[in-house]
C-alpha cells in the first residue's frame, strides 16, 4: 500500500496532464481508505470504519467535481 502512495505522489507531481493527477491523487485515497481499514481491523475500532467511510465519500465527490471542471475546459 504505501507502493502504491508513493507512487501515485511521484505521478501526482510530474503527471504531464490534469487527468493523470486527478486518477494519481484517486488512488492515494483508495490506498489510504485500505491503510485505515487494516488499522481498523487490528485494533478492532469499528470508529475508523466510519471515518474511512466519510473520506471515501469525499474522495469520491472531489474527484467527481474536478472531472466535471476538466470537462468543461478552462
Amino acid at each position: 500500500m504505501l507502493l502504491s502512495i508513493i507512487l501515485s505522489i511521484i505521478r501526482f507531481v510530474k503527471g504531464p496532464c490534469y487527468t493523470d493527477r486527478v486518477i494519481a491523487f484517486d488512488v492515494m485515497t483508495i490506498s489510504s481508505l485500505a491503510i485505515i481499514a487494516g488499522v481498523a481491523y487490528l485494533s478492532n475500532r469499528i470508529i475508523y470504519l466510519d471515518i474511512a467511510m466519510v473520506y471515501g465519500i469525499l474522495s469520491f465527490l472531489g474527484v467527481l467535481i474536478v472531472a466535471r471542471y476538466l470537462e468543461k475546459g478552462f
